[in-house]
């Protein structure tokens, strides 16, 4: 899919010296790739705050079946 952006040039060919790309869109689409990977870790850390703990329970019981 072809798509026009007005990327700012410096800031993109930064991004290609620091990640060593060859191309621009090897830049894009990496950096897309993490911008989606840092989202997705971020609603997982978000799930544990909904996991909800049992103080009581004793893991020990557990071991000791096996």
């Amino acid at each position: 899919m072809a798509t026009n952006l007005a990327i700012d040039d410096k800031l993109l060919e930064e991004a290609r010296t620091v990640g060593k790309h060859a191309t621009k869109k090897a830049v894009v689409n990496e950096a897309l790739a993490e911008y989606i990977q840092r989202r997705k870790q971020a609603e997982i850390i978000n799930l544990f705050h909904s996991v909800e703990y049992d103080p009581d329970y004793d893991y020990k019981i557990q071991r000791k079946k096996q």
